[in-house]
């Protein structure tokens, strides 16, 4: 697929400020500028992140009623539930609240409902469960946004509600007690980012802090809120959101205290992931530890992860681990079968692959892993991508996004057409009546082609600077690497090259192009995943946007182009 090459304006008067005032290469600090961080103060900060950077919990809007009320719940005794979504966000963000509310001995209890009997978010049948089980207080994690008449049905069997809840604000809000949400109006907390774990992480530090000013511990150790980082992070990096400000350092500290954790659950996942004694970095997170939590929610139901990261049995944290590995190896098999079906609809239908979105549509696609393939189409097809399964006449779907058009936004324009729908500006879900669905897809369609132009449909690689061959060392990378950890609006630096000349030309693995290639004497290796299919004479010279890392590979650190697009030459 052709790739626009998007290549930064270098901004020569503050990379000299910030190479100064910083002493870094003039490089960096371009890819910090290129990052929005134009100023001293600012560029310090991310460089060097600290715990001390977090932003005061009691900013945020409801904070302090929500603390109130949950005070009043652990002094009291009263029976407090968290209702958490299924997905890794929901679960990690149900095991910190309930973690905390149990060191403070509080009756706290969870409940997560089944993906495909319940869905998403809250449900009168689990409410009617928790009312009679005499809750007072019900709190809601990374759901519960959206859900106006279940808040409004707890309230009427006498159950307080407490939303926490990072998703996009409808417009009416639902009545609940307190609402902890940064995107609501007149919410002064200055980061409207966080993952549903992160405003339940400001949550209980500012609970901590009251808890602490009221002497509730005497004497006692204060619970240590930096052991909650690993889950934190989990969370975070999961769920995709920008790892700027406060992500940037519950990540930072995080993979820290996941690579070094003494959870017995962290511990267990690591092992059947392949990572033990590992140092755990956001891929890891995003694609072996992350995928096997999920695995519980998506096809049968997200307690097990829950009780995999709160459990303080290292035997039954490794039974649960296994069961989680073999799910999601049963996962990966339904996603394979899904994604080549999807892939031949879209095939063979010419509408869909000359028209500006991809809906389909089937009874026989499970509805817990339609998400992971709408994404994969997504970025095969580069057009905003919905998955849908129907269940008699209810389809539940899942959409993903690209670059340029937001989903939430755009699903607002189908609202009369849905049952329900919510999410972020790339992802997000829907329930639909089957009758609606031809209209929808007409609909989506049109409004898809309004908001895009034909060059959003070009693919961009985001480039930091040009770069010599010569300017690729190890010293470079390792000040490259104080950027880290990488993720949304904070990717990977990438460079491109001028001219360079191509030898040792092979295919490996069947797929992957792997070259040498050579500027000015300087030679290095070049490995281009996925792309064995460009292949051309040997004799042509090719320009590469790349990531530049160390490969260590038997004890041996050489420098690597790890190349995300090519342009052949003709000379």
């Amino acid at each position: 697929m052709k790739k626009r090459w998007c290549i930064k304006e270098p901004d020569e008067e503050t990379q000299r400020l910030l190479s100064q005032e910083l002493d870094i290469s003039p490089i960096v600090a371009q890819v910090l500028i290129n990052r929005g961080i134009k100023d001293v103060e600012q560029a310090h900060r991310f460089l060097f992140p600290s715990l001390s950077h977090l932003h005061s919990p009691l900013m945020m809007k409801d904070m302090e009623k929500a603390l109130e009320r949950i005070i009043k719940a652990i002094f009291e005794n009263e029976k407090i539930v968290i209702y958490g979504d299924y997905d890794v966000d929901g679960i990690t963000s149900v095991a910190v609240l309930i973690t905390f509310l149990r060191e403070v001995n509080a009756d706290a209890s969870y409940y997560i409902p089944h993906r495909l009997s319940e869905g998403y978010g809250l449900n009168p049948e689990a409410l009617e469960k928790i009312s009679s089980l005499g809750t007072n207080l019900l709190i809601t994690v990374d759901c519960g946004i959206m859900d106006f008449q279940e808040i409004h049905f707890a309230q009427r069997n006498g159950i307080d509600v407490i939303v926490t809840d990072h998703h996009e604000i409808p417009d009416v809000l639902p009545p609940a007690y307190a609402i902890l949400n940064p995107k609501q109006k007149g919410c002064n907390f200055p980061f409207k980012s966080l993952a549903g774990v992160g405003i339940v992480f400001n949550l209980i530090i500012a609970l901590r802090t009251r808890l602490r000013d009221m002497g509730f511990w005497n004497n006692q150790k204060v619970p240590n809120l930096k052991e909650y980082l690993d889950l934190v992070a989990l969370g975070t990096i999961a769920d995709i959101v920008p790892l700027t400000d406060e992500n940037r350092i519950f990540v930072k500290f995080g993979l820290e205290q996941l690579t070094n954790s003494s959870r017995p659950g962290v511990i267990a996942l690591k092992e059947v992931s392949g990572l033990k004694d590992t140092v755990i970095t956001p891929g890891m997170v995003g694609f072996r530890l992350a995928p096997r939590i999920n695995a519980a929610g998506r096809l049968s139901r997200g307690d097990e992860g829950v009780r995999l990261l709160i459990t303080k049995d290292l035997k039954e944290a490794e039974d649960i681990a296994n069961i989680l590995d073999s799910e999601n190896t049963e996962r990966q098999q339904i996603e394979n079968r899904i994604l080549e079906e999807a892939k031949g609809l879209v095939e063979n239908n010419e509408g869909l692959l000359t028209g500006k979105a991809i809906i389909l549509v089937s009874p026989d696609w499970h509805p817990g892993v339609i998400g992971i393939v709408a994404s994969r189409l997504a970025e095969e097809y580069y057009k905003p991508t919905v998955m849908i399964s129907l269940d008699g006449e209810t389809g539940k779907g899942s959409a993903r996004s690209i670059e340029g058009f937001h989903l939430y936004e755009g699903l607002k324009g189908c609202a009369y057409l849905l049952e329900g729908f919510g999410g972020h500006k790339y992802a997000a879900g829907l329930t639909i009546d089957e009758k609606n669905i031809p209209e929808f897809q007409n609909l989506f369609e049109e409004i898809v082609k309004k908001t895009l132009s034909e060059e959003d449909f070009i693919p961009k690689i985001h480039i930091d600077a040009h770069i010599a061959l010569r300017e690729l060392t190890e010293g470079f990378l390792k000040e490259l690497d104080t950027l880290s950890p990488f993720g949304p609006s904070n990717p990977e630096p990438t460079f491109c090259s001028s001219i360079l000349a191509v030898s040792d030309f092979k295919v490996v693995g069947n797929r992957h192009l792997k070259l040498k290639v050579k500027e000015e004497g300087v030679v290095y290796d070049a490995i281009g995943f996925n792309m064995g299919k460009d292949i051309f004479p040997l004799d042509q010279c090719i320009k590469a946007a790349f990531v530049p890392q160390i490969n260590d590979w038997n004890g041996t650190r050489t420098i690597q182009l790890r190349l995300k697009d090519i342009q052949v030459l003709s000379l």
